[in-house]
């Protein structure tokens, strides 16, 4: 009888757990894609510009993607990607994976972190529909660093989206052509709940939203605000 009622005891305080655990591994993603950002802006002749953040429709911040093989390379990551809304404020960001080839690695690392800044409401369009290839449909150049917002180039003027990387505490332009992005529907389940679309995290229709989240929209916030 006593064993039953431990038995029954334990499912039930494993059944209220489980509700303060969920989301807590995409939680720790969003506390590093805020670290990844806030290292990155801290170094003013090495930051992205802030006239691009400013202009940006979206911006996606994958920490830690990780190289993998030796000849034929991949790389994967999970990361985060908030969307402007028309009022020049941030959305809550949605859960991404990052997919694609070994180009942009340097040699010997295993680890990068990539920042992707979107330059048109097509690419926001794109991912919002749940999966694009950068380069493919959407074009992509490897993005200026530091206080001047210049694009040196016609390939960079006409680019959709801006890509970076950042290995060895360098930080840089990077080309990312044949990467994958995907809206995670798993991460933005554990955290804002059953059937919980990428298009209503970026229209405000979650509610509870865990403070690691809040947190990289403030960041934006900051580093977009016109000072």
């Amino acid at each position: 009888m006593h064993r039953a009622l431990f038995a029954f005891a334990a499912v039930l305080l494993s059944a209220f757990a489980l509700p303060a655990l969920a989301g807590e591994e995409e939680q720790t993603r969003a506390e590093n894609a805020v670290r990844v950002l806030n290292e990155v802006m801290q170094a003013p002749d090495q930051a992205i510009p802030r006239e691009l953040l400013q202009s940006a429709h979206a911006i996606a911040v994958i920490p830690d993607v990780i190289k993998a093989g030796l000849v034929i390379g991949g790389r994967h990551g999970n990361g985060v990607i908030a969307v402007k809304n028309r009022d020049g404020t941030w959305s809550n960001p949605s859960f991404i994976g990052l997919t694609g080839g070994s180009i942009g690695f340097q040699a010997g690392v295993s680890s990068t972190d990539v920042v992707l800044v979107f330059r048109t409401q097509r690419g926001v369009d794109s991912i919002v529909h749940g999966k694009f290839t950068i380069g493919a449909d959407a074009s992509a150049a490897a993005g200026p660093v530091g206080r001047s917002a210049q694009a040196s180039t016609d390939a960079q003027l006409k680019a959709e989206i801006y890509s970076y990387s950042r290995a060895r505490g360098l930080f840089a332009g990077a080309a990312l052509d044949g990467t994958a992005l995907t809206i995670d529907n798993d991460a933005n389940k554990a955290v804002y709940g059953d059937g919980i679309t990428a298009r209503r995290i970026f229209d405000g229709g979650v509610t509870n939203v865990p403070n690691a989240v809040v947190d990289f929209r403030d960041r934006l916030e900051e580093y977009t605000s016109r000072q």
